[in-house]
């Protein structure tokens, strides 16, 4: 007599996916969920007396594919080791898969030594979360590309080149008569790309900086007489260098000028330097809450990164690597 030992064995089933939002940004963990056509997961983070985090899973994720939403703004260290919590309580839960969702990655400017014993402090956030129990890290235009190096885990670095193209045709009538523009040398290729695609001029500008956040002299390379200036750049935290480049744009006869950024952190004096800029508008995307600084400042304007959002969503869902989110063919990318 014979006996199957599998006969009456169930087929093991797929993960399920669960998300999880950190304290930093929570509109954008439920409209990430809501694409999905899912419920944010269960958990409450607290501060003890001694102001250490606390983190509790409210829900089981054993076997499930879990993904921890957390950009980089507000209180950044908190929120850094608020999320490294939750990464390393989902891990030894027994989690099948965590991923760290980063909209916007923290320290990404701190990515090489620029003077002696300067840290690399992008570096160690990456071994940190490695460390963790990260499986897998998606975050959206980097500031420095080579941050994807610092992980032995895999790093999908999205763009929002497509959404800015997209809002650039949407919302500057005369944008063939427009010239896009990097505040820096640093931001050539991404401006190069998006003038292309949109068969207009570019310029950048060259600036010399002797201390951080502080700009000594700008030389504008290329024409912006008679046309709309598009600034276009990764971030804006003090808005010294953005806000300079907009009176060099106007000055050098631009007559219109905008920008647009990814992540715009708008710290300190930014918001007082925006209102007293020749900006017609300062676009972001919502990598980074901006409802209190759109109190502040009317020429603040958001853009929700619907279709990105979208294709995150099908990522999550399907785990297909050729979607066009990571390669820019913004053709293939409904935004409504």
């Amino acid at each position: 007599m014979q006996f199957s030992l599998i006969a009456n064995v169930e087929p093991p089933r797929m993960p399920n996916i669960k998300i999880f939002s950190g304290s930093s940004h929570q509109d954008l963990s439920q409209k990430i969920a809501e694409r999905l056509g899912l419920q944010l997961g269960k958990v409450v983070t607290k501060k003890f007396s001694n102001l250490e985090t606390c983190v509790e899973i409210g829900e089981s994720v054993r076997g499930e594919d879990v993904y921890i939403v957390q950009s980089g703004c507000g209180e950044i260290n908190d929120n850094i080791m608020e999320m490294l919590i939750m990464i390393n309580a989902c891990k030894i839960a027994s989690a099948c898969r965590v991923t760290a969702v980063i909209p916007c990655f923290p320290y990404a400017r701190q990515d090489k030594k620029d003077k002696s014993r300067a840290p690399i402090s992008a570096k160690l956030v990456a071994n940190m979360l490695s460390v963790a129990g990260a499986d897998h890290i998606i975050t959206m235009d980097l500031h420095a590309s080579q941050i994807q190096g610092f992980f032995d885990i895999p790093v999908d670095n999205l763009y929002a080149e497509p959404a800015v193209l997209k809002w650039i045709k949407d919302n500057i009538p005369e944008w063939r008569n427009g010239i896009i523009v990097s505040p820096d040398a640093g931001g050539a290729k991404r401006v190069t790309s998006i003038a292309d695609r949109l068969n207009v001029d570019f310029a950048l500008i060259h600036k010399e900086r002797k201390k951080a956040n502080e700009v000594d002299r700008m030389v504008l390379v290329g024409d912006v007489r008679d046309r709309v200036a598009v600034l276009v750049d990764d971030m804006a935290d003090t808005c010294g260098t953005m806000c300079y480049a907009a009176d060099k744009l106007v000055s050098a006869g631009a007559t219109k000028v905008y920008a647009i950024l990814t992540h715009g952190i708008f710290s300190g004096p930014a918001i007082s330097r925006i209102n007293s800029a020749q900006f017609e508008a300062v676009v972001v995307t919502n990598t980074i809450p901006q409802e209190e600084k759109m109190k502040q400042c009317a020429k603040i304007q958001v853009f929700l990164l619907r279709g990105l959002l979208l294709m995150l969503g099908i990522y999550l869902l399907i785990g297909k690597s050729n979607l066009p989110v990571f390669n820019c063919s913004y053709q293939q990318i409904s935004f409504t």
